[in-house]
């Protein structure tokens, strides 16, 4: 929230900023949004979040049923750095898990997730969530990707199409900046 507050205070405009990150990171910049709107902060032109991890919990039922086909997610791991993050804080607070967050007034999103990933359910839970509070989502699955497949851009062709994908959404989304 801090480097938001600092561009709009350096006068960009926010029609012209997206907000993005991965996995912890996408969970970051959805809590950035509904911090922004707690605190009354004009709200981005939109989000662009690969794989965000939502929920603390791992209350998703692909937690488990993707168990051994994503090879970078486990709720183990996941478990141990929840617990790191929280330090002793509540997993159902919407700063730390936005799946827990009224998205009603956030900014547009674009969610982009492997179809083969632990955290499939993060995204497509909280992209229906922020649909029913009136946010336009753009909701992707790719198949047969695994958590973050999209650092793999350059190397194979999905990833490369993913990327490509949200900086045209990124464009459009800021009028061609």
């Amino acid at each position: 929230m801090i480097s938001y507050k600092w561009l709009l205070k350096q006068g960009h405009a926010p029609s012209k900023i997206v907000i993005s990150g991965d996995s912890a990171g996408g969970g970051l910049s959805l809590a950035l949004l509904l911090a922004a709107k707690r605190d009354g902060v004009a709200q981005p032109a939109g989000a662009v979040v690969f794989s965000p991890w939502v929920d603390l919990v791992g209350t998703g039922e692909s937690m488990d049923s993707k168990f051994g086909i994503d090879l970078m997610v486990n709720r183990h791991a996941l478990g141990l750095m929840a617990a790191m993050f929280l330090n002793g804080a509540s997993a159902n607070d919407p700063y730390a898990a936005p799946l827990n967050g009224d998205f009603t007034g956030i900014a547009p999103l674009y969610i982009q997730v492997g179809g083969d990933e632990a955290l499939l359910d993060d995204s497509t839970r909280v992209a229906v969530k922020a649909a029913h509070a009136g946010v336009s989502v753009l909701l992707e699955v790719f198949p047969e990707m695994q958590h973050v497949f999209q650092a793999a851009a350059g190397m194979i062709p999905e990833a490369t199409d993913a990327v490509e994908k949200a900086g045209r959404w990124i464009q459009r989304t800021c009028n061609n900046f």
